[in-house]
C-alpha cells in the first residue's frame, strides 16, 4: 500500500503553487484530507503579516495534535523562511524544517529525514505538478522574489530580489497544461508587471501576452498583481486587444494619497494611479480589483479621507482592505507615528460601507444579462445549486454563481457554459444555464 499524504497548502496562490510542485514530487503518496490517518504531513506556511503567521502556526498545532504515532511534520514556506532559527528552537512539535528553495527537493527531505534551507528561493522551471482545486483552471507563477521597497513589506526580505522565469519555460508548462485539458489561467507573482525586467525586458507581460494568445486551444486568462510604477499603457492596450485575455485588471494601490504614497514608497504617485485606472475602467467589459492598507504610520486624517473619497468615487468591483501590519524588518516598523489600533478599525468599518455598495453595484450590473461562467461544482450553500463563477472572474477571490436552473440535463464540472442572470440574493448571483458555450 501506498503511504498516505495530507498537505495543508495556507497563504497566497503563489503558494499553492508550490504546494502543488510538492506534490509532483510526492506522486507516489495517496492524497488525504484525514490528517489522522497520514504518514506524513505538510504546512505550507505563510509569513507575510501577523495573522498569517497565527493561522500557520494553528495549523502547525492543529496537525500535530491529530497525527498518528510515527508519522512526520513536515513545515515549509515563508513563516519558516523568515524565522527558521527560532522556529526550529521552539517548535518541537516539527519533524522537519524547510523554507522557499526546496519544493522540488521535498522527496528527498523526507527520504533523508532531514532539514534543508537553500540559499535561493525555489523558481519553477520545468518540474511537473499536480494541478489542485479545478479540472480547467491552473495558476501560472512568472516571477519570484520582489524589486520594490514598499516600506510596509517583508517579502523582498526573505525571498530576495525579482527572479523572473523565461518566457520560454511560462509557455512550455501552459502548453503541457493545455494538452491535459486545461483552457483557463491565471498567471501571478509579487509583481507581475516587473516580469522579465531582471532580463532588461521593460515590457515582459506584452512579450508573454502575445505568446500565450499562440496556443490555440487556450480559451481563458488574466493577470493577476500588476504594480502601479511598472504598469504602463502599453501592457494595459495589449490587454484591452487581447482575445483570450480577460479585461480583467488587479493593481493593488495600498492608497491614494500623495503623501502617504511617499512613505509607502509606492513609486507612483495619485495622479499616474488614477490615469491607469480610469484607462483600465474605460475598456469594455472591464473588471478592476484593488487592495489598501489602512493604518500605515502617517496616515493622517486627512490622507484617510482622500482615500475613503476616491473609494466613492471610483467604481472598483472588488476591494480587499487590510490593516496595517507592523512587521519587523520592513521600514514602517521604525517608524514612530504609529495608527491606535481602535481607530483603525474605525476607518476599516467606515471603507468597508462603500466597498460593500460598490460590490453590489457591481453584480447587480450582471442581473438581467446572459453570460458565460465556469462551474466548479458543489456550491457553497449545498448539494441543492451547483456553483460556478464568471469566466471573467478569477477563482476564489471575486465571488460565486448558484446555478437553480439549466435547459441541459446533465451538468459538468469544468464547463464553460452561458448563463441568464436571474436576480442578486445577498451576495450571490442567481442563474439559469442556457446553452455549452
Amino acid at each position: 500500500m501506498n503511504k498516505k499524504l495530507h498537505l495543508v497548502s495556507l497563504g497566497c496562490t503563489k503558494n499553492l503553487v508550490d504546494s502543488e510542485v510538492m506534490l509532483g514530487r510526492l506522486k507516489d503518496y495517496d492524497i488525504t484530507d484525514k490528517p489522522e490517518v497520514a504518514d506524513v504531513l505538510i504546512v505550507n506556511t505563510c509569513g507575510f503579516i501577523n495573522a498569517a503567521k497565527e493561522e500557520s502556526l494553528n495549523a502547525i498545532f492543529e496537525l500535530h495534535s491529530l497525527r498518528k504515532k510515527d508519522s512526520l511534520l513536515v513545515v515549509s514556506g515563508c513563516l519558516t523562511q523568515r524565522y527558521k532559527d527560532e522556529l526550529q528552537k521552539e517548535l518541537k512539535e516539527v519533524d522537519l524544517f524547510t523554507g522557499v528553495g526546496d519544493y522540488d527537493k521535498i522527496d528527498e527531505i523526507i527520504k533523508k529525514q532531514h532539514s534543508m534551507f537553500s540559499p535561493e528561493t525555489y523558481l519553477l522551471e520545468n518540474e511537473d505538478r499536480i494541478v489542485t482545486k479545478s479540472s480547467a483552471h491552473a495558476y501560472i507563477k512568472l516571477s519570484e522574489g520582489c524589486n520594490q521597497s514598499c516600506s510596509f513589506c517583508s517579502i523582498p526580505s526573505f525571498k530576495g530580489a525579482l527572479k523572473s522565469r523565461s518566457l520560454k519555460t511560462v509557455v512550455s508548462e501552459v502548453q503541457k497544461l493545455v494538452q491535459k485539458g486545461y483552457f483557463d489561467f491565471t498567471f501571478i507573482s509579487q509583481d507581475s508587471s516587473s516580469y522579465l525586467r531582471d532580463f532588461n525586458e521593460k515590457d515582459g507581460l506584452v512579450k508573454l501576452i502575445k505568446e500565450i494568445e499562440k496556443i490555440s486551444q487556450l480559451r481563458s486568462a488574466r493577470i493577476l498583481y500588476l504594480y502601479p510604477s511598472t504598469t504602463s499603457d502599453e501592457l494595459i492596450d495589449t490587454i484591452i486587444n487581447s482575445k483570450k485575455f480577460h479585461n480583467y485588471f488587479e493593481m493593488p494601490i495600498q492608497h491614494i494619497s500623495d503623501s502617504l504614497l511617499k512613505i509607502m514608497k509606492r513609486g507612483a504617485g495619485s495622479k499616474r494611479i488614477k490615469e491607469l485606472l480610469y484607462k483600465m475602467r474605460k475598456a469594455e467589459n472591464s473588471f478592476l480589483r484593488t487592495s489598501i492598507i489602512v493604518g500605515h504610520p502617517g496616515e493622517s486624517e486627512e490622507n484617510f479621507n482622500e482615500m475613503k473619497e476616491f473609494l466613492e468615487e471610483f467604481d472598483f468591483d472588488r476591494v480587499s482592505i487590510f490593516a496595517y501590519s507592523d512587521e519587523e524588518g520592513t521600514k514602517a516598523h521604525e517608524m514612530n507615528n504609529k495608527i491606535p489600533n481602535n481607530l483603525v478599525t474605525k476607518r476599516i468599518a467606515k471603507l468597508n460601507e462603500i466597498i460593500e455598495t460598490k460590490t453590489k453595484k457591481s453584480l447587480q450590473k450582471r442581473v438581467g444579462k446572459n453570460i458565460n461562467i465556469l462551474t466548479t461544482g458543489e456550491s457553497s450553500e449545498g448539494e441543492f445549486f451547483m456553483g460556478a463563477r464568471e469566466i471573467l472572474w478569477a477563482p476564489d477571490i471575486d465571488g460565486e454563481i448558484l446555478i437553480n436552473e439549466s435547459e441541459i440535463k446533465h451538468l459538468e464540472t469544468g464547463v464553460i457554459y452561458n448563463a441568464y442572470i436571474n436576480e442578486l440574493v445577498g451576495d450571490k448571483l442567481l442563474a439559469k444555464i442556457q446553452k455549452s458555450a
